[in-house]
């Protein structure tokens, strides 16, 4: 099969050792990222096979309509970047194992690093000193004894808990009841309500899924409530804080810092996102699941899914209706 794998900014998918499952095969990568369906168009026109990197590019009709090899889609995880419908009509296979999974230990660990990093002033520091600098920014300030604010405690909210805990943090949890309940019976106490999360969290850090009920969640006025010394993180998604509230509340004073992986548009060339211009922010280019171990994990996984298509047996099949005879057919 013709298979094409896209986004793979950092060109690993290659040295990755289950690339050797698919050494049968013509496998094209593209390190470069587009969203222009033109081009798209361009470069998948011979994809039988098309693998995708969680949601850095849309797949939708347009550009489905287009690629009449396309046999199958693999991927891992949820898939609201993919038009399943558009697919099925094109008797596209979509082949993406989701369901109960084990915390991304690479986000959260990530999002510790960055906690470190900006309540530390590590890149800073660090930059200075390659300057000719020493000891060049406002002092930093430690984490024993500060509240650590979760709001969502699923799976990578909870790990994040358990590592401000071994830091001497006080965790405190706020989301859904489910989550919150979870967070009971790990010990952590729950805030009386968003408000008190907010006002009273030194780190606050985001874990929650975006869909549209969460959408915007954070707003300006919440920011506000923040402590002018507290510290936002968002690991997750971007479009959980409202379009330019983040920047606008970090120049207003509250919160005092942020450390964020994740933008509203990705990839952000250039520098051009006005986070990047503030000095209170550290960030990093959406790394958070970006590790070895666990791109190993899901292209042994994302491979397994297009050698199952292959061979007649596809597996973890979302659109299972494209497998059924069509009317007519013989």
């Amino acid at each position: 099969m013709n298979i094409t794998v896209l986004d793979d900014y950092q060109d690993t998918v290659r040295t990755l050792a289950c690339f050797a499952k698919v050494a049968g095969h013509g496998v094209t990568i593209w390190t470069d990222h587009t969203k222009d369906v033109d081009e798209l168009a361009r470069r998948l026109e011979d994809t039988e096979a098309l693998t995708l990197l969680r949601e850095r590019t849309p797949i939708r009709a347009p550009l489905v309509e287009r690629l009449p090899k396309l046999r199958v889609i693999s991927q891992m995880s949820v898939y609201p970047h993919i038009d399943v419908d558009a697919c099925t009509r094109r008797g596209i296979v979509v082949s993406s194992l989701t369901g109960p999974a084990r915390p991304s230990w690479a986000t959260a660990e990530l999002t510790w690093g960055l906690v470190l990093a900006a309540m530390r002033r590590i890149p800073q520091e660090a930059a200075a000193l390659r300057a000719g600098r020493w000891q060049a920014w406002p002092i930093g300030v430690g984490l024993r004894g500060k509240t650590l604010g979760i709001w969502g405690y699923g799976r990578i909210g909870a790990v994040v808990a358990g590592y401000g805990r071994a830091f001497g943090m006080d965790v405190l949890a706020w989301g859904r009841e489910a989550s919150l309940a979870r967070a009971r019976a790990d010990g952590c106490a729950v805030a009386a309500s968003r408000e008190a999360l907010l006002e009273q969290s030194d780190v606050l850090s985001l874990h929650v899924r975006l869909v549209d009920a969460t959408r915007g969640m954070l707003t300006a006025a919440d920011l506000a409530r923040m402590k002018p010394t507290a510290l936002l993180v968002n690991t997750s998604r971007a479009g959980l804080i409202a379009p330019g509230a983040l920047e606008a509340a970090l120049r207003a004073g509250r919160p005092g810092l942020a450390a964020v992986d994740v933008f509203e548009e990705e990839p952000v060339l250039g520098a051009r996102h006005p986070l990047l211009a503030l000095d209170s922010v550290v960030a990093t280019p959406h790394l958070g699941y970006v590790e070895r171990g666990q791109l190993e994990s899901m292209f042994d996984t994302i491979f397994d899914q297009i050698l199952a298509y292959a061979a007649g047996a596809p597996i973890n099949v979302v659109n299972p209706e494209v497998l059924q005879p069509r009317e007519g057919a013989r």
